[in-house]
């Protein structure tokens, strides 16, 4: 599942930002089509703009209502009447997603199916420390989720502290069960932790369904803001 909203705060018609010259949930889609056969995969809007230029290019779309309060919501809006025992959810904003990271993330829900599953990386570039639109990852030492903000945590109390091995960031690759799903849209609201932050996957914290955390060697650049389309088409142009 790849769920994508047109009407987003940051970047309004987000989705359908040409990213050398190709919407950007078409290029998400391309990354998931190295995985996955088509018919595995499922766009879900609530836009008719980002429907018709995902099927003009063969992708298969479902719609979900606009009053879905976060991509979680939106996928559960898609497959509430499928039968599916594993589903991921990938974010509609990681052009650059790594096909070995799906994969990663699918095999550990398989593996821990009483947990929802959340890919994560360490932080190379300092500036995403101190950035509001990355959020950071705390876990414990069985890599179970304890928080995440976007905020610089955990604070390093003593200098020293080698900060590239201290800060992890979220990855948007997430492996639920179908009740799972139904349990965080039921809700109905965007939860205590989940609110200030606004980092959906602290949901499940709060309705006391563990998350854990696999860490992934490649990670992404998510565009979050529109300066981000030309850090993205630099990334790509330097790897082809």
């Amino acid at each position: 599942m790849i769920p994508a909203r047109y009407a987003s705060s940051r970047f309004p018609g987000k989705p359908l930002a040409p990213i050398r010259g190709v919407p950007l949930i078409l290029r998400v889609h391309e990354r998931v089509l190295s995985v996955f056969p088509n018919d595995r995969i499922l766009i879900a809007t609530d836009d008719h703009r980002i429907r018709d230029a995902c099927e003009s290019r063969g992708a298969r779309v479902r719609m979900t209502p606009s009053s879905c309060l976060t991509g979680t919501d939106r996928v559960w809006e898609a497959v509430r009447d499928m039968e599916v025992s594993v589903i991921l959810n990938v974010q509609g904003d990681e052009p650059l997603i790594c096909a070995e990271d799906l994969v990663t993330v699918l095999m550990e829900k398989r593996k821990n199916s009483g947990q929802v599953v959340n890919a994560m990386c360490r932080i190379s570039d300092p500036a995403e420390i101190e950035s509001p639109h990355v959020p950071k990852v705390v876990v414990n030492e069985r890599s179970e989720l304890v928080y995440m903000s976007r905020a610089a945590v955990p604070y390093p109390k003593s200098s020293g502290v080698d900060l590239s091995r201290l800060y992890r960031r979220q990855v948007c690759i997430y492996g639920f069960r179908g009740d799972e799903l139904k349990r965080f849209s039921e809700f109905g609201r965007k939860s205590g932790l989940e609110a200030p932050e606004d980092i959906e996957i602290l949901r499940f914290l709060d309705l006391g369904i563990p998350v854990r955390m696999v860490e992934v060697r490649s990670g992404s650049v998510a565009v979050d803001v529109p300066e981000d389309v030309c850090r993205v088409e630099r990334l790509m142009a330097s790897a082809s």
